[in-house]
């Protein structure tokens, strides 16, 4: 990892202060009708929509260990975009407990709950 650091500062000396969370900031949360369309439900009306996709898109990160911070946070931040509760995102990860393992929903659940934490009480 150091070594990667180094080499980034070498070739952009504005890499030295790179955050992971900062150029995940870049992206921003698609609208949930551009998210129905890109993801399917434009070409196949009876297709999953774009919540579900997305709750089992949180699924599968989780699965992999929720190794990946800011494609959990965000595909949380997408998932309630679409039209996800509260409720459904830490369902949707706490039943990966069965097939992950309790330390992958943990991450999973404390990374969503970074996002999850900037939400009003509303939303559950």
């Amino acid at each position: 990892m150091a070594q990667a650091q180094e080499m980034a500062k070498a070739l952009n000396p504005a890499l030295e202060s790179f955050s992971p969370k900062g150029f995940e900031a870049l992206w921003p949360t698609m609208p949930k009708e551009v998210m129905e369309m890109m993801f399917g439900n434009a070409v196949n009306k009876d297709g999953l929509d774009a919540k579900t996709r997305l709750l089992l898109t949180l699924a599968g990160l989780t699965m992999q260990g929720a190794q990946a911070d800011s494609a959990v946070r965000q595909t949380v931040r997408h998932a309630l975009e679409a039209g996800a509760k509260k409720q459904e995102i830490v369902e949707t990860i706490g039943q990966m407990s069965v097939f992950a393992g309790i330390p992958a929903m943990t991450r999973a659940l404390e990374l969503a709950q970074e996002v999850l934490g900037d939400k009003g009480d509303d939303e559950t």
